[in-house]
């Protein structure tokens, strides 16, 4: 009994110690700009007093566990909430993890697959071909001798997981309340979205789907190599796919490069990303060079696609204007598509959104060597937050994955033009987007609407007619009553209602002392000067409230 009581109360104690961490950690770093990323003192970008630097910054990060490295690595893509200094410490945190004991690998394994390692592999290497921090992956052979990778899910990582991100969600729903940079950002939202993301990649099923749906993607491009799942031996814990042996992209030798070209490769993978983007809506935002191998047969092989986005066909169309549109040098048209994707709060300054979108792509027109597609857009998303312009998260995703495609590109291949490369294949997939508007089944469906059209159009118009002959046509504008006319009326109401009563106040204690009457204060009738005391202080606090509250609306 007593050690059931222990239990909870030792899981309590250990959560509080993980809060107090957590809340360490934000106070230490509250004043870098972190977390805001617009008003940052260029002097403080190294540290300063008590804040650390950037290393320091993504140094406590990893510390904090598998969890923030995570955050840290989401956090890299969101230049509308870490200063650039910072989003670079992001983008160089390591998953330093030490590989669990075997004997645990093999408790997850059996359960998941309900049968003994021996049953389906004929041989299982106990060490670890590559560790992260949710999971490790060994090499296996089936029994029929096919070589495959067995990824395994790291136990109690769920638990740990789960209980971060409950912390997390809390102290981001806090500071959307209090803060006005939350209310600019919405971290709620955004720690939703990561959660969702995150969830899902504990997921290994979606992942092993992934995998089986980028390979059909990408089957048009035999440059590339996707591993195929064993679905026999995959499990929500447990993932089995071919083993695909390579050299990572920027460990590929000066020999080899000298003796097999890398420039199809590069050309390949920047095409096939672009048509899982731009075609099939799904965005792939860690193409890293840890993730991808030149193999033996000189293909490029893509692993660990846990993390994917899905993107809706008219934000993915919206998407692909604006890229374009930058690629073209046309600056007005990628505000207007900024302005469409986005959503404008109460303090949206749309001129000087304008003016710095337009620089940002006249700048990039001019230096175009030099500045890579993806750095413009997320440039683009810093420009709409520091204009209170919020924009979608896949814009910070597509942003992050053609920043990674560039580097990748640049590592295979350095005298590979990518611009060029990336302009042509978007005009290629403008082209088919154009083609398959005019296909069979999309025709048949604008002839349907039309049809439709025609046949409700005359009764509609009929119905407006009749309403308005009748006098009962009814226009309802709706979220009026949350609008700051409504607030401003209401409160115009509360301030005669308390001048009126004031004003009576005063006037019928100004007449009551003429009354005489035997309790007195201050030799005045006592109900007389009560009355007079209370008006006076209701005027004085109208007096303050309005010199103090009316100056500006407060935001929302």
């Amino acid at each position: 009994m007593a050690r059931e009581e222990a239990a909870p109360a030792a899981a309590g104690m250990e959560q509080s110690t993980r809060r107090t961490q957590i809340l360490r950690f934000l106070l230490r770093y509250r004043n870098s700009g972190v977390f805001s990323g617009l008003t940052l003192d260029p002097a403080l970008e190294h540290g300063n007093g008590d804040e650390g630097s950037p290393a320091e910054f993504s140094r406590d990060l990893e510390a904090l566990g598998p969890t923030f490295v995570k955050l840290g690595q989401m956090l890299s893509t969101r230049p509308d909430i870490v200063p650039p200094a910072y989003a670079s410490a992001l983008e160089r945190m390591q998953e330093n993890t030490t590989p669990v004991p075997f004997e645990q690998i093999r408790e997850v394994l059996e359960s998941e697959l309900g049968v003994r390692i021996s049953k389906v592999f004929s041989a299982f290497e106990e060490t670890p071909l590559g560790c992260a921090s949710f999971a490790q992956v060994h090499a296996a052979r089936l029994r029929d001798g096919t070589p495959v990778a067995v990824k395994v899910q790291r136990p109690g990582v769920s638990q740990r997981l789960t209980s971060d991100l409950s912390m997390l969600r809390g102290i981001a729903m806090a500071a959307d309340r209090l803060t006005k940079v939350g209310r600019s950002v919405h971290f709620g939202d955004w720690i939703n979205e990561f959660s969702r993301a995150l969830l899902a990649e504990l997921d290994y099923i979606a992942e092993a789907e992934n995998l089986e749906r980028f390979g059909e993607h990408l089957a048009p491009y035999p440059e590339l190599l996707v591993p195929r799942p064993v679905w026999d031996l995959t499990r929500r814990r447990v993932l089995t796919m071919d083993l695909v042996e390579g050299v990572r992209v920027d460990q590929v030798s000066g020999l080899r490069r000298t003796e097999e070209p890398m420039d199809p490769l590069a050309t390949a993978l920047l095409r096939g990303y672009l048509d899982q983007m731009f075609v099939h809506g799904e965005i792939h935002a860690d193409p890293h060079p840890g993730n991808l191998r030149v193999t033996p047969d000189g293909r490029l092989a893509i692993f660990d696609l846990g993390m994917v986005a899905n993107v809706p066909p008219r934000q993915r169309e919206r998407l692909l204007k604006l890229l374009f549109a930058a690629v073209d040098g046309r600056g007005e048209q990628v505000a207007d598509e900024m302005i469409a994707l986005g959503t404008r709060l109460e303090d949206y300054d749309a001129p000087r959104f304008l003016r710095e979108v337009g620089q940002l792509i006249s700048r990039y027109s001019a230096h175009r060597t030099t500045m890579s597609e993806g750095r413009v857009v997320l440039e683009l998303v810093r420009i709409a937050t520091a204009n209170c312009l919020r924009t979608p998260p896949e814009l910070s995703l597509l942003g992050k994955t053609l920043l990674n495609l560039d580097t990748v590109c640049r590592t295979l291949s350095p005298e590979l033009d990518a611009k060029q490369v990336v302009e042509g294949h978007l005009q290629h997939v403008m082209r088919a987007r154009l083609r398959q508007s005019f296909s069979s089944p999309s025709l048949a469906t604008e002839l349907m609407e039309l049809q439709t059209l025609t046949r409700e159009g005359p009764r509609k118009l009929s119905e407006i007619l009749s309403l308005m002959a009748d006098n009962r046509l009814q226009v309802k504008v709706t979220g009026l009553e949350e609008s700051h006319l409504m607030e401003n009326l209401q409160k115009i109401a509360n301030r005669i209602a308390a001048g009126l009563v004031t004003a009576a106040l005063i006037v019928a204690s100004t007449m009551m002392m003429r009354i005489p009457t035997s309790s007195t204060l201050f030799g005045y009738p006592t109900v007389a000067l009560l009355m007079f005391l209370l008006g006076v202080a209701l005027g004085a606090g109208i007096v303050v409230s309005a010199l103090l509250g009316d100056r500006r609306v407060k935001s929302r």
